[in-house]
């Protein structure tokens, strides 16, 4: 059963500018989506939908986005695709009825990244940090 929907759009043009800021950069992103996106060609393009990711998932899940944002939620990106990462800190906030495993996709098109999170009851957590 679908207990959580999110979605959200994040400029890249925005986030090429935002990650000027070493401080931002570090602060915001995880050290594993920041070598990502940095062995790629376009490094924006990829924190854009890592960023994107994480307000889908607050809005899916409830929890506030300042919860999220400073590294309590990140990509991990895998052979079979994006997935979401959740430390214990934030599964703790997540309400009773929004607790479950979190799929995610993302997708890119022009200067914009966009995620989509469903949290589906009845499986595990299997995201524990």
């Amino acid at each position: 059963m679908i207990v959580g929907l999110g979605v959200d759009l994040c400029n890249v043009e925005r986030m090429r500018k935002s990650i000027r800021s070493d401080h931002f950069l570090k602060r915001v992103f995880h050290p594993e989506e920041i070598a990502y996106a940095f062995s790629k060609a376009d490094p924006a393009r990829h924190l854009a939908g890592s960023f994107a990711a994480r307000e889908a998932f607050s809005k899916a899940s409830s929890v506030s986005m300042y919860s999220i944002a400073f590294c309590g939620v990140w990509v991990e990106r895998t052979e079979n695709g994006p997935v979401l990462k959740v430390g214990k800190p934030v599964q703790d906030l997540i309400p009773g009825g929004k607790k479950g495993y979190p799929f995610l996709s993302i997708s890119h098109d022009g200067e914009y990244a966009v995620a989509v999170v469903v949290i589906e009851a009845n499986h595990e957590f299997l995201h524990f940090s």
